[in-house]
């Protein structure tokens, strides 16, 4: 019954000799020490030498602290990914695919063959065979698009091993289990078709035998032992003919089945080679021998050439004969094509950066997926919205996808599209996005409204833009501006838009609240009220459409000359937060202002949390908010936030003695729980505000932070 924290805390002191960030957000230092003890002597940053009770060669520090391991980071050059692959630590790889569940990839540089074979290997393990669901990279200024692209593909579940694909010399031992199982099922299935068949064709071989027959030259027999002979990662899209009708972006299903794409196949056949060129046609032949005289498994060292090559070569082939396809056969994407891109329907998705191998393959197993996935401060190409938008349109297990400055461009509205090809599967999970961005290429309200219309199961969406594009007005053609797009009802819950100073029109804005019947939670960031009305037509349109909104949050936005609207917001009965951030609300208001919003706070008992940071409220304005606590007050408020509002440590002392009073007026009844003072004055007079902060600690929680005031200045002048 006795706590081990102290001893965690006292150990990481001991051994790793830093202080930890967010120490104060620590629950559990068990966990802490033991992750950060497993990061840091997988990429060599702590020497177990150099600590006696480390340094012991019974003694594994990879293999006793991964079973304790949530979440793993690999950088550079990805010499974590080259060592849990290691024949020595394949005790440590089983434990993390246990225990791992985030995996991040931060700071990646180019890597060789044999470190992408490893990591090719580890992610195979960990996500198809593993636990991770979630998959982040982040700060990679220049990605390789190979490694990236590989990331990306094997988070989707999408992996074939053996054949033209293969990574390694033998299969993965947990997939020839399962490719048995399989084979049984499948031998019966056959069996029970063959008979099926011969009743009702008198023993005569379907079509798509035929075929198989023809173009591959071999019989169905070897077709299906080839289909079974390793795991199969397929990237399904069940609409993938209904989608193309729609959607800029055409989008083919990617199933699972042999390496060779079907213009390669067609190349053999005697009647349809003629129609191809002759220098397409030598290269094919030349690297059907070599394939063919490698055996199964392919040698590693040329597979990316392979997987170019093929996108180049034929591409235009395949997308000339899909249409020919038969019914439930589908062409599967690894990367995005150089010509002929499943996603050409605009200008956006139309520049050829780049090039990959397409393959024509049948249904076959899928591996596991990740959940999550996150970019952060990756460039994307052309070439990598089209292979994300293709992998997307399957993606049925995605939960979450955040894409955070990657310079998107017109490329947004390709990864819509496969955002829409998604939401046709009725097994679909997505259910949050968030797209942020420096340049904004088309209105924020034009694109929210863009999103909703191709994905209305979504339940959270954020759009935030630094600044705006001003060449906006060169959309794609196809994509209609937002007053031509209708939203279907939308199951959206939370709504985040920071507008790159755009003025807020509530026109744009009312069919989205229209078709957001469950809205909960509104945030509007850095947005421009056009004429004064139009902050009163925005609470008008929220009261008739959102019943339900519970948080309604402004930052940067100037509320100085809408006073009126900032009551009736803090009078609402629904509202429980409200969150006026550097709104400015005080610049030109008289005492009779504050008055009244601490009188309109004190009748609401529905208002849980005010947040009021960047206002510039001083001490005298922090003492007057005390009187919410009153003894007559009705609020029922937990949360206050006064953060970066010039508070110095006696205006706080003062606020606190004037709530000790409140409270004792009341009896202790009081339901204020956390109070926060980030980035106050409060270092100028550190002896008061100790004092001060130790009788509030007595009251509620508080959160504050040690903060250089001395900068306070410089930042008020760049406000004003």
């Amino acid at each position: 019954g006795l706590s081990t924290q102290p001893v965690w805390r006292k150990l990481w002191d001991d051994v790793m000799k830093t202080r930890p960030p967010n120490s104060e957000n620590i629950t559990c230092w068990r966990k802490k020490f033991l992750e950060t003890f497993f990061s840091n002597v997988l990429h060599g940053v702590l020497d177990v030498s150099s600590d006696w009770r480390l340094n012991d060669h019974h003694f594994s520090p990879l293999l006793h602290s991964s079973p304790h391991v949530s979440q793993l980071t690999l950088c550079n050059m990805l010499q974590g990914a080259v060592e849990l692959t290691a024949e020595h630590n394949q005790k440590v790889l089983e434990n993390l695919a246990g225990s791992l569940r985030i995996l991040k990839f931060q700071h990646l540089l180019s890597s060789d063959q044999s470190i992408r074979r490893s990591l090719v290997l580890l992610l195979h393990r960990l996500i198809h065979h593993g636990s991770v669901s979630q998959v982040s990279m982040c700060s990679w200024p220049v990605p390789d698009t190979v490694l990236l692209i590989l990331i990306l593909s094997m988070s989707a579940g999408f992996w074939r091993s053996g054949n033209a694909l293969a990574y390694h010399s033998r299969p993965c031992g947990l997939c020839r289990e399962q490719d048995k199982a399989q084979s049984q099922e499948s031998a019966q299935e056959r069996a029970e078709r063959e008979r099926s068949d011969g009743e009702n064709q008198n023993g005569s071989p379907s079509v798509l035998e035929e075929a198989t027959v023809e173009v591959t030259g071999h019989g169905a027999d070897a077709h299906l032992n080839s289909v079974l002979s390793g795991p199969r990662s397929p990237l399904r899209n069940q609409a993938c003919e209904e989608a193309s009708s729609r959607v800029p972006c055409d989008h083919t299903s990617i199933q699972g089945g042999p390496s060779h794409s079907v213009s390669h196949q067609l190349s053999c056949h005697p009647v349809l080679r003629k129609t191809r060129q002759p220098l397409k046609c030598a290269l094919g032949k030349k690297r059907r021998c070599l394939r063919r005289s490698r055996g199964p498994y392919a040698d590693p060292e040329d597979l990316y050439d392979f997987v170019f090559t093929v996108g180049r070569e034929d591409n235009s082939g395949l997308l000339d004969n899909k249409n020919s396809t038969t019914e439930g056969e589908s062409t599967e994407i690894w990367t995005s094509s150089s010509s002929g891109s499943p996603c050409s329907g605009h200008t956006g998705c139309k520049k050829r950066g780049g090039s990959a191998g397409i393959f024509s393959l049948k249904a076959a197993h899928r591996f596991r997926s990740v959940s999550t996935l996150e970019l952060f401060s990756i460039p994307l190409t052309g070439a990598t919205c089209r292979t994300l938008s293709n992998l997307l349109s399957s993606w049925v297990s995605l939960e979450s996808l955040v894409l955070s400055y990657n310079g998107l461009g017109t490329n947004i509205f390709c990864i819509l599209s496969g955002l829409r090809a998604l939401s046709r599967h009725s097994d679909c999970h997505l259910r949050v996005v968030r797209l942020s961005d420096v340049f904004s290429h088309v209105p924020c309200m034009e694109l929210v409204c863009c999103v909703l219309s191709a994905f209305p199961q979504l339940h959270t969406l954020s759009v935030s833009f630094d600044l705006k594009n001003q060449l906006e007005g060169n959309r794609p053609e196809g994509n209609p501006r937002c007053s031509e797009v209708e939203i279907p009802e939308s199951c959206l819950e939370q709504l985040e838009i920071r507008f790159p100073r755009e003025p807020l029109h509530t026109t744009f804005l009312l069919p989205v609240l229209k078709a957001s019947k469950s809205l909960q939670q509104l945030s509007l960031d850095s947005a421009t009220l056009p004429c004064s009305q139009e902050l009163g037509l925005l609470l008008e349109a929220l009261k008739e459409c959102n019943p339900n909104l519970k948080k309604l949050s402004f930052h940067d936005v100037n509320l100085a000359e809408h006073q009126k609207e900032v009551l009736l917001l803090l009078q609402d009965p629904v509202l429980q937060e409200i969150t006026f951030s550097f709104c400015r609300l005080f610049e030109s208001s008289t005492s009779e202002f504050l008055s009244e919003i601490i009188n309109t706070v004190k009748r609401n008992s529905s208002l849980k949390s005010l947040k009021l940071p960047g206002n510039r409220l001083g001490n005298h304005r922090l003492v007057a908010l005390a009187d919410i606590f009153s003894e007559d007050s009705s609020s029922c408020l937990c949360q206050l936030d006064v953060s970066s509002n010039c508070i110095k440590p006696d205006g706080l002392l003062e606020f606190t003695k004037k709530l000790e009073g409140h409270i004792q007026q009341r009896g202790g009844q009081i339901q204020f729980t956390h109070l926060r003072l980030f980035q106050n004055w409060l270092d100028q007079d550190a002896e008061t505000a100790q004092e001060a902060l130790r009788r509030l600690k007595a009251v509620c929680s508080v959160v504050n932070d040690s903060w250089d005031s001395s900068q306070a200045f410089a930042d008020y002048i760049s406000v004003m």
